[in-house]
């Protein structure tokens, strides 16, 4: 279940049309926030949806800047940054070493947006590991 709907996308993006799969990448928003929200306490539902206003529109929020994030990133999956070097003409990716950091896979306005409402417990670490 999607934290935000299509026009909620469009009036955060500020763009006249969502993407054709907006509903999607909605939904791989949404889990992603459920990732970020993992150890979080706040009031829910019976379906587990929160029922503070507060927290409802910081998480429409939070899973609409994840949906322009990956859409800006162009990486929706968090797999791009594995690669130093990706070809398209007869296929050569060269992976990142060991000792390289693990590919993003958070919005930072999304972890923004979510800790200034209080929601998370913590920071989100999210890229290099130190």
């Amino acid at each position: 279940m999607a934290y935000a709907t299509a026009a909620d996308y469009t009036a955060y993006s500020g763009q006249a049309a969502p993407p054709d799969d907006i509903d999607r990448r909605l939904e791989r928003a949404s889990e992603r926030i459920d990732e970020m929200l993992f150890a979080s306490i706040y009031p829910t539902d019976d379906a587990g949806l929160p029922t503070r206003p507060e927290d409802v529109e910081a998480m429409k929020r939070a899973t609409c800047a994840q949906v322009a994030w990956t859409i800006a990133t162009g990486d929706e999956f968090g797999v791009a940054a594995a690669f130093k070097s990706v070809s398209i003409g007869s296929v050569r990716l060269d992976r990142g070493g060991s000792g390289d950091a693990p590919p993003p896979r958070y919005s930072p306005d999304a972890s923004s947006i979510l800790q200034r409402a209080g929601l998370l417990p913590g920071y989100i670490l999210d890229g290099s590991v130190w």
